[in-house]
């Protein structure tokens, strides 16, 4: 996992770590608002919890921070190619209509280490960690309510996901929103059996 393992340690991103940390910024308003105000009131609240890595040399330092929650994917909203895609490899299929996954509600870099390839690693651990065996509970999917810009989805794209819904409006279609209205996310998954070897 190159320079998080070697070089850093993670932490639950809490009232404490805060305290104990420099501003972390990201680049994003919304995202440095969300991890340095509203990120312990979750932890609490059980909504999601939010963890960072710290910089061992100085661990007032954050080098990334990322938020999960319990979700799930409802198939039933699916149109029909898109709702294969997503079931094509599960047994028994017909016997859900929601698979279990986790949300990954926030994420950012700190922008003084921005394009090291440190979003990758992250991302990698990420998909182990809920994949991983020791987990209490199933989990097929990793999602995120991705920003519909260019350089975020291909991000995620470049990380093995994939949009839940073929065409924007599709995914209009299925919250409810005119097709004058901005769609400011576009919800995307990434298969986590990808990583298991059953063979």
């Amino acid at each position: 996992m190159g320079f998080l393992r070697e070089f850093c340690t993670i932490f639950p991103l809490d009232e404490e770590t805060l305290s104990q940390c420099q501003t972390f910024s990201c680049g994003d308003k919304d995202l440095d608002d969300f991890f340095l105000n509203d990120a312990d009131n979750y932890n609490r609240q059980l909504l999601g919890k939010s963890y960072c890595y710290r910089l061992n040399a100085d661990l007032s330092v954050i080098v990334c921070a990322f938020t999960l929650s319990n979700s799930g994917i409802d198939s039933k909203n699916l149109p029909g190619s898109r709702r294969k895609k997503l079931t094509e490899n599960i047994p028994h299929e017909k016997h859900l209509t929601s698979y279990p996954s986790t949300l990954i509600g926030r994420l950012g870099v700190n922008k003084e280490y921005a394009k090291k390839g440190i979003g990758t690693k992250l991302m990698d651990f990420i998909k182990m960690w809920v994949a991983a065996p020791e987990n209490k509970n199933g989990c097929r999917y990793l999602t995120v309510d991705a920003y519909n810009n260019e350089s975020t989805k291909k991000y995620y794209e470049t990380n093995g996901f994939q949009t839940l819904f073929s065409t924007e409006k599709q995914e209009k279609d299925s919250i409810g929103l005119p097709d004058g209205k901005e769609l400011k996310t576009r919800l995307m998954y990434f298969d986590l059996i990808r990583l298991l070897d059953y063979s």
